[in-house]
């Protein structure tokens, strides 16, 4: 697969604000995220692996709540059950590898498998899920979208919750709060820290 650097050329080259430009870009971000906290030690691997969980979760859950319910039409059911699939496995990955001390070999080894199972993820919505949404919709519905998973990604949670992921349905009623109680928990994080 494609490094971050190809991916936001991939990106770049599609017009902006596009949904599937936008959905890139994060793919890009994750990829330099998981480098980071493989290479980084100490404060630093915490604070990568806290925007890594934070990124991986407000994207998967604007994809579900944006994407998902127009690629059940342009790609099929099949398909968006696939990938719905994959992000409820990822997000009970991502819910115990945030349990897990990070300074362990067992994180390190549960974030490699993460890493795997996220790659091959974005893999197949590169492959297959974006260019049937590009495909089946106008360059104005595309733009429409982007801003809405831009909308979706400013109050989605923050922290993983099995419990919603992989229904756009669980996202719309549950997301909201599960939100609210995540970025009190951020903010109250952030505040301990502060000398």
């Amino acid at each position: 697969m494609s490094g971050a650097a190809s991916t936001r050329d991939k990106a770049a080259r599609l017009p902006e604000g596009d949904v599937v430009a936008v959905l890139l870009e994060q793919h890009a971000r994750i990829r330099e995220l998981f480098a980071e906290v493989t290479s980084a030690e100490g404060d630093r691997k915490r604070q990568a692996f806290d925007e890594l969980r934070a990124l991986l979760v407000v994207h998967e859950t604007a994809e579900e709540m944006v994407v998902r319910p127009v690629a059940r039409d342009t790609a099929g059911r099949n398909e968006v059950e696939a990938r719905n699939h994959e992000e409820w496995e990822a997000t009970k990955a991502l819910a115990g590898l945030e349990k897990t001390d990070i300074t362990s070999a067992e994180f390190d080894d549960r974030l490699r498998k993460l890493e795997k199972a996220v790659e091959a993820h974005a893999r197949h919505e590169e492959r297959e899920e974006f260019p049937t949404l590009r495909a089946g919709r106008s360059d104005s519905e595309l733009r429409h979208m982007g801003t809405m998973v831009r909308a979706a990604a400013k109050v989605a949670p923050t922290h993983p919750h099995p419990g919603a992921a992989g229904s756009p349905l669980a996202q719309w009623s549950v997301g909201p709060l599960a939100s609210l109680a995540d970025r009190a928990k951020d903010a109250i994080r952030a505040a301990k820290n502060q000398p």
